[in-house]
């Protein structure tokens, strides 16, 4: 029997600095602060009723309450089920009942959310509200000023903890069911992935309803220091980078480019740094590349998902085995305990050979148990020997070092021929007037689909169709190269983040004109 939140009742006797730091308002913890308010928490959602394997949901904004409602939760054995404060009525409502929570843990400014669905919400039974509380919910104050839970629930390695739902690419979202288990394993590995010790300041800038969240609390485990950021903002992050003498940074592939464009003061701000994260989509080795060239900071290029906690059983570059990279093009090889495989996209009972395109499966400790509440779906992408298929497209070389080359969904289908944006898309980012670009699918009556172009254009630039075109058919073969162009002021990104193909076909669909 176990429990992941006792690492904070281990730092807390041993430990006086400070470990977690909010850079929105300097709200600072210790070990010995977060400790107590989680305690306290658990201890008021006890006296609420909220017991062992009860859902509970956080629908707040990247905040220390978020962090701290997900210790608490977990301190009771109790399952985690995080949402993005962007959720609109509908969102909030599915992941209610889905999931079946019997409490939600929000704040003022989202609690009308919660108040027009809870009527829809038969099991909900108990809405906190960090600031003022109304009729019937219960004021985050008061969970603060219970009776605490001293000694943490113990809790067996396969207990649920967690309920993190997919972005849902296509039909409803899932929810990946990940166990005490699952996080004390991703934590061990993202803790040796990168090092960490008590010395290292982690810069944080991972929405919280993201399994992204498991760098800071891999940091914490380690018994660094957190500095959590609530949205990106490069000027802030460099303030932030400097300040705090960060040695490693969270970033994403537009963090990274955003930063080999930044002005010369950028190489002091990140003198202090040992490494630095990317995840969430591909970073194109024409950015990485010139990231080394100008820093010379080794990039955890990591591959992972939500179920399997990023890489609690994943790959990833590490900065003792950088060549991994094999000329800024790979996501490394398998970390901690996990296995990678390429299969067969018709059958994934066949394992591919080296080099050859496939369907990416990951085993290992972390690999979420399945989809709550739904069996065919689980069925369909867990199977019964711990291989989970990702729905993510790659291969292996010789050493087994993994490339991923597109989401399976996303791959596009013209006359036959197989076109991976990601490849497309490494080739237009090199044109000196594009910023950033993402290749999607459009329906198309004679070829099926035809690859489309979106791209963000360099301050004062501007290109036209063909001017691509011929850029691009100097570098691809023909049927690679794409037939339309749309250009945007920015990308669709989750939070920023992760790119939103989806977005891009239903927004972008034929002109009439084309």
């Amino acid at each position: 029997m176990h429990n992941i939140t006792t690492f904070l009742d281990v730092h807390a006797r041993t430990r006086d600095g400070p470990a977690f730091v909010f850079a929105k308002d300097g709200r600072a913890y210790t070990y010995a602060d977060l400790r107590d308010a989680a305690a306290a928490i658990a201890g008021g959602l006890t006296a609420l009723g909220v017991a062992r394997g009860d859902r509970v949901c956080i629908y707040l904004e990247t905040s220390p309450e978020y962090l701290l409602s997900y210790l608490a939760i977990w301190r009771i054995g109790a399952v985690a089920v995080p949402t993005n404060a962007v959720y609109h009525e509908d969102e909030v409502a599915y992941a209610l009942n889905d999931s079946g929570a019997v409490a939600v843990i929000t704040d003022e400014a989202h609690a009308s959310t919660v108040r027009a669905v809870q009527g829809a919400c038969p099991a909900l039974r108990h809405t906190c509200v960090v600031g003022i509380a109304g009729e019937g919910e219960t004021a985050w104050d008061d969970l603060l000023n219970a009776d605490p839970l001293r000694r943490a629930v113990g809790c067996r390695p396969d207990d649920l903890c967690q309920l993190q739902y997919t972005s849902g690419t296509t039909g409803r979202p899932k929810g990946a069911m990940l166990t005490q288990g699952n996080w004390m394993n991703a934590l061990a590995t993202q803790e040796e992935v990168l090092g960490l010790t008590g010395d290292d300041v982690y810069l944080g800038i991972y929405p919280m309803g993201h399994v992204g969240l498991s760098w800071g609390l891999a940091a914490l485990k380690a018994g660094g220091t957190w500095i959590c950021m609530d949205r990106f903002d490069l000027e802030t992050y460099l303030g932030l980078a400097q300040e705090y003498g960060a040695t490693v940074l969270a970033s994403m592939p537009p963090v990274i480019h955003s930063l080999i464009r930044a002005g010369p003061e950028t190489e002091e701000a990140l003198k202090s740094a040992r490494s630095v994260i990317s995840g969430g989509g591909p970073l194109l080795p024409v950015i990485w590349e010139e990231f080394d060239r100008r820093f010379g900071i080794p990039i955890v290029n990591a591959y992972g998902l939500s179920e399997t906690i990023v890489v609690g059983s994943g790959t990833a570059t590490t900065p003792d085995n950088y060549g991994l990279h094999k000329g800024y093009r790979s996501v490394g090889a398998p970390v901690g305990y996990a296995e990678v495989k390429i299969v067969a996209e018709d059958d994934s009972n066949r394992e591919l050979p080296a080099g050859e395109v496939g369907e990416i499966a990951l085993r290992g400790p972390s690999v979420a148990l399945g989809y709550w509440g739904m069996p065919e779906a689980t069925e369909e992408a867990f199977r019964s020997d711990g291989w989970f298929l990702t729905g993510d497209l790659g291969y292996q070389d010789e050493d087994g070092v993994l490339f991923v080359t597109d989401r399976k969904k996303d791959m596009i289908i013209m006359s036959g021929w197989k076109i991976y944006p990601t490849e497309v898309e490494n080739v237009i980012v090199d044109h000196p007037k594009i910023a950033d670009v993402a290749v999607f699918a459009r329906p198309d009556e004679r070829r099926g689909e035809v690859p489309v172009a979106a791209v963000v254009m360099n301050a004062g630039q501007s290109i036209t169709m063909d001017e691509l075109d011929r850029f691009c058919r100097e570098r691809l073969a023909g049927y690679k190269v794409p037939r339309n162009l749309v250009v945007l002021d920015h990308l669709p990104r989750v939070s920023g983040w992760k790119l939103l193909r989806r977005t891009l076909r239903e927004e972008h669909p034929a002109n009439p004109t084309e």
